[in-house]
């Protein structure tokens, strides 16, 4: 948590002073990212700050069933797909992104020649699911405070209730 040496709450962040940390992956998915809510106190909004060069998106087509995103464009242009629509947008626009199916499934992209800023906000939950619908993926995830378990896999890999165990003892 930010503290202004006496160990007292420091609210406040300047994003230019963030810890930026780089990830790529292909050629279509490239960002710096920012988790800065931990450091201002905030427990249930989750909040980072993000950069994506030119032609590049930070995450592929997806949905939370769980938590609520919220997209605030600082400076940058780009493309915003949401369910089977797609907005052009740049600085200032907000951008919703609600839990639900895959008619609320979005992805950011940098149509610019400049990177991309924007502060991307979330409710924060323990356990979330997020679907891929391009993919036709899901990932299932549950943390408190450090990742305790994951999944991501695809419909066809479930198995049965019973699959594997053993009979009753």
């Amino acid at each position: 948590m930010a503290d202004d040496n006496t160990g007292a709450l420091k609210p406040v962040v300047n994003v230019g002073a963030l810890r930026m940390k780089s990830y790529r992956q292909g050629s279509g998915y490239e960002s710096a990212d920012a988790p800065f809510s931990d450091g201002i106190g905030l427990s249930k909004i989750g909040a980072s700050y993000i950069e994506v060069p030119p032609g590049k998106s930070s995450c592929p087509f997806h949905v939370h069933h769980v938590e609520e995103e919220m997209f605030f464009i600082v400076e940058g242009t780009g493309t915003y797909r949401f369910g089977e629509a797609t907005y052009e947008v740049g600085p200032g626009d907000v951008l919703g992104a609600p839990c639900g199916g895959a008619e609320f499934a979005h992805k950011l992209t940098n149509t610019g020649d400049a990177t991309l800023k924007y502060l991307a906000i979330s409710t924060r939950s323990p356990t979330d699911v997020c679907e891929y619908p391009d993919s036709g993926k899901f990932g299932v995830g549950t943390h408190f405070g450090k990742l305790a378990f994951r999944f991501i896999g695809r419909e066809e890999d479930s198995c049965d209730y019973w699959d594997g165990e053993p009979d009753a003892q």
